[in-house]
């Protein structure tokens, strides 16, 4: 992974504490909203941390692809972008 490790673990363990404060909340069986909100907040910092990983790729490895000349790798990357960005957006 091309993306700064701190970074993308210290996110990714934030949403894992929001995560546990989540099942805390539902066996408590907290407020509705309340643990929406919490899911929400997990899932705010673990698209910051996939936006973090994406660019690294983007800057790294498509943007190796592409100035390689090889025809074959840009149109992997793309294909690998594409079906990302379709995922992403479901």
């Amino acid at each position: 992974m091309k993306a700064d490790q701190n970074t993308v673990t210290r996110l990714v363990k934030t949403a894992r504490g929001q995560l546990d404060g989540v099942l805390r909340m539902m066996e408590e069986d907290a407020y509705c909203v309340d643990v929406l909100n919490q899911i929400l907040a997990a899932q705010a910092v673990l698209k910051r941390a996939q936006k973090e990983i994406l660019e690294a790729h983007m800057r790294c490895c498509v943007s190796q692809a592409f100035s390689s000349g090889d025809e074959s790798a840009r149109e992997e990357k793309i294909q690998e972008l594409s079906q990302l960005f379709e995922k992403m957006n479901r």
